[in-house]
């Protein structure tokens, strides 16, 4: 009972901060809403319970690793901001913009796919009716729903949604993050904390660890808002979004290493909800919550997204209100010939794909001036390849 109204205290108390006019009217702050949505939306979700089955003890490492290749990524993309500046159409390699934004539009179609997958699944995680069946056909109607949107009064309805979700999100996860903190501590007195050995090993490991990129993504969406902010914005907010998302997450995954016993008989895309529920009884009602708001909201910044980047590539021959019934339509073959997990693997895959053009003009364009940042960025491009060919999926 004193844990559940510290829970509550800990969300009001974020919650205040977050919706603290001062803050809100922060640029850099403002700017770092769009990327610190989708870095901590959904791979939130997934990532303890994945990582904890995987890897165990070592989940903490396999998680720094991650957050250690997307900082690597983000890197390159703000070396090519600090290149084009305020001109998304300007500097060398028009063409490999031009390829990275195909794939990048590529990439949304699946990650709208993965978002909204993960919507049905928590929508329906604590009713009688959470069944993949069940989960599918509310995942369908929410594609059709935001269709429908989208055909009728285009997006600007729903993006109104974006800052609430955010700040949604974070006063929940400060909750969970103080929770799972007093568990941990409770364990700990009692020399009970879990030290379970990696389930998965060496080259599976590896490729499975290519097959959760997508769950650290989003800061590239940064690259993209040059419209609303200057390069310099864009480049600072990317790097406060993925240093604030890192310290999260190593923080998220180093307390649920030692404190739950990997279960795979029960690994699902909806684990968290049964673990957070043996931390406390109302924590499960807010990540439902949080997980709602989170997946709607992304869906619908990255069904825009794909829209817009899909026009864009055909030179207008394709209006953004058809490419949205074009991703739909991906989205929906996706939803019913493949499980979440899969989908996450496919995603991962995707973005990969665009971080290694990005990385690949990184470096052509630092190679002048600063060779050994150069090298790195080439690195990170063979890197990102590889995930392409290897990322593989859950089992």
């Amino acid at each position: 009972m004193i844990l559940d109204i510290v829970i509550v205290l800990t969300v009001a108390a974020a919650s205040a901060v977050v919706w603290r006019p001062s803050l809100r009217k922060w640029p850099v702050w403002r700017a770092m809403v769009t990327p610190l949505a989708s870095i901590i939306g959904s791979g939130f979700l997934v990532l303890g319970p994945l990582l904890n089955d995987a890897y165990g003890v070592w989940a903490p490492v396999a998680m720094a690793a991650l957050c250690a290749a997307a900082w690597g990524f983000g890197a390159a993309i703000r070396d090519n901001i600090a290149t084009i500046g305020d001109n998304l159409d300007a500097g060398e390699g028009v063409w490999a913009e031009g390829l990275a934004s195909a794939l990048l539009g590529f990439a949304y179609m699946i990650s709208v796919a993965y978002y909204l997958n993960l919507f049905g699944a928590f929508a329906l995680s604590l009713t009688p009716w959470s069944d993949p069946l069940s989960a599918r056909i509310l995942t369908s109607a929410v594609y059709l729903l935001i269709l429908g949107v989208g055909l009728t009064k285009g997006f600007r309805m729903l993006e109104t949604m974006e800052y609430a979700s955010v700040a949604l999100k974070l006063a929940i996860i400060a909750g969970l993050l103080v929770a799972l903190a007093v568990y941990f501590t409770g364990l700990a007195a009692q020399g009970q904390l879990v030290t379970a050995p990696a389930r998965v090993t060496g080259w599976a490991a590896l490729t499975l660890g290519f097959g959760m990129i997508v769950t650290v993504q989003g800061f590239e969406t940064s690259r993209y808002l040059g419209h609303a902010y200057d390069a310099p914005t864009r480049i600072r907010s990317m790097r406060m979004a993925q240093g604030l998302s890192t310290a999260i997450y190593l923080v998220y995954i180093g307390l649920i290493a030692f404190t739950f016993a990997p279960d795979p008989a029960h690994l699902t895309e909806t684990a968290i909800v049964g673990m957070m529920g043996q931390v406390s009884p109302i924590l499960p009602l807010f990540l439902v919550a949080a997980a709602l708001a989170a997946q709607f909201s992304a869906a619908v910044a990255d069904t825009s997204g794909s829209g817009g980047l899909i026009a864009e590539i055909s030179r207008d021959r394709m209006t953004p209100r058809q490419a949205y019934a074009v991703t739909v339509g991906v989205g929906l073959a996706i939803t019913w010939a493949a499980d979440v997990f899969q989908i996450i693997a496919y995603a991962s895959r995707a973005f990969a794909a665009y971080y290694a053009v990005q990385a690949a003009m990184a470096a052509a364009r630092v190679w002048p001036r600063r060779p050994a940042r150069a090298a790195v960025h080439a690195a990170l491009a063979v890197l990102a390849l590889a995930v392409v060919i290897f990322g593989a999926p859950v089992e």
